[in-house]
C-alpha cells in the first residue's frame, strides 16, 4: 500500500492534514459575513476559527452579530471528543430553508 501523495499548496493555501487534532480555536478579526436566500444573516469580525485534522476550517460567530429570528433549533445534536455537545438549527428566509445549517 502506498500512501497518495499531497497536491502542491500554492502561497497563502492551508492543508487539511497540517491542522492539528485536538482541535486549535483562534479568534481572527476577519470579516465572516453569512448570506442566505439574498439576506445578510451574519455579520461579525469577532469570529473564532476552529482548525482540526482533516476538517476544513469552521467559524464560529457570536450570537450576538447573527439575526437569530431567521433560526429555528432543530432536534438534532452531534458530540464531538474534544468540543462537546452541539446542537443545530434551520435557516429560513421567505420560502428557503437549510435543514441543520447552523
Amino acid at each position: 500500500m502506498t500512501a497518495e501523495p499531497r497536491a502542491k499548496l500554492e502561497p497563502g493555501q492551508e492543508s487539511l492534514w497540517d491542522y492539528p487534532r485536538p482541535p486549535r480555536v483562534e479568534d481572527t478579526a476577519r470579516p465572516v459575513q453569512v448570506t442566505f436566500n439574498g439576506l445578510l444573516i451574519a455579520d461579525t469580525t469577532r469570529a473564532r476559527r476552529v482548525l482540526e485534522t482533516s476538517h476544513p476550517p469552521v467559524y464560529y460567530i457570536p450570537p450576538e452579530d447573527v439575526r437569530l429570528e431567521h433560526l429555528s433549533r432543530t432536534g438534532r445534536s452531534t458530540v464531538c471528543e474534544f468540543k462537546g455537545r452541539a446542537g443545530y438549527y434551520t435557516v429560513t428566509v421567505g420560502d428557503r430553508r437549510a435543514e441543520n445549517a447552523a
